[in-house]
């Protein structure tokens, strides 16, 4: 590993440790997603707390977060296996956000950011994925984790080099909602539909 590859690391972890989510809510003038709905900073969050608008907002950020250091590295030829390294310290950034007292979401879309450089072809596989999981059981978790766990087959189609990396990355993201399966398993996972709507109830807690 080069002193460049390490220092592109390490940047990849210290950017993906900005939360979008904490920044535009206050932004937006809303309660701290770490303390309000679910718990999570995330995009899903955002959208039952602040709306469409502020939820697209953190869920781009949070795509770009993975997407920018893999897409440089990628363009100055780091190898496909310390790809995934920079991918992943993205994702631990976000998890993990040395910025926010290491509270952090769950890093599924800084996940398909750091994913989207491989190929569209991939990229469209992965939503569609997600979006077909979703409409047919409603959890946003659901398709994370369906998604997730398909990814390293759907990169081996695309292009077999990667299929480690994307692996090791797939394995973070599904360790990262065992709560959510926990949920799930005993019924109390509530359905991404809820969120879209402002009554202004509370909902168990979910992605």
């Amino acid at each position: 590993m080069t002193p460049l590859v390490l220092l592109i690391i390490i940047g990849a972890y210290l950017l993906g440790s900005i939360s979008s989510a904490v920044l535009i809510c206050r932004l937006y003038g809303l309660p701290d997603p770490r303390e309000s709905g679910s718990g999570n900073p995330g995009a899903t969050n955002v959208l039952r707390l602040g709306g469409r608008g502020a939820a697209a907002m953190v869920l781009l950020c949070d795509i770009l977060k993975g997407m920018l250091p893999v897409w440089l590295s990628y363009l100055i030829g780091v190898n496909p296996f310390l790809l995934g390294f920079i991918g992943i310290a993205a994702c631990l950034g976000h998890i993990y956000p040395i910025f926010f007292h290491f509270r952090g979401g769950k890093g599924v879309a800084t996940a398909f950011g750091a994913l989207a450089p491989i190929g569209w072809d991939l990229s469209g596989m992965l939503a569609g994925t997600w979006l077909l999981t979703v409409l047919v059981t409603g959890y946003s978790s659901m398709g994370s984790m369906v998604t997730a766990l398909a990814a390293p087959l759907f990169t081996w189609w695309v292009k077999p080099e990667y299929t480690m990396p994307v692996a090791m990355l797939s394995c973070l993201i599904v360790f990262r909602h065992h709560d959510n399966v926990r949920r799930l398993l005993d019924g109390k996972e509530s359905k991404i539909w809820k969120k879209f709507s402002r009554t202004g109830k509370t909902t168990p807690p979910q992605e």
